[in-house]
């Protein structure tokens, strides 16, 4: 049984917790103003699903990395997201503590 597409949950998670609108995250990433609501809808009912390129903006402009839009859990997409504010030291010691 193949799992469940992530995107579309991700997506609207944080766009909920980024308090936005599906029109308004579209408009920002540069949609038009006429069809952002509609096309972000299809994106989060996994109608459609976006290219990579769309994905990245989506989060730059909600403030996630573009690896939490795949997480499949909720834990390792809090994990990005944690990770995501590391710095490169704290990223390197954390794999250290991780591999022993």
């Amino acid at each position: 049984m193949s799992k469940p597409n992530p995107i579309p949950i991700r997506l609207k998670e944080a766009r909920k917790r980024a308090n936005m609108t599906q029109k308004e995250l579209g408009i920002r990433i540069g949609m038009d103003q006429s069809s952002a609501s509609s096309r972000m809808n299809h994106y989060e009912k996994d109608r459609h699903t976006p290219d990579i390129q769309t994905l990245q903006r989506m989060a730059d402009e909600l403030k996630v990395p573009l690896n939490y839009l795949f997480c499949d859990s909720a834990e390792s997409a809090e994990l990005a997201c944690l990770i995501d504010k590391l710095s490169i030291k704290e990223r390197q010691k954390l794999i250290e503590l991780l591999n022993k």
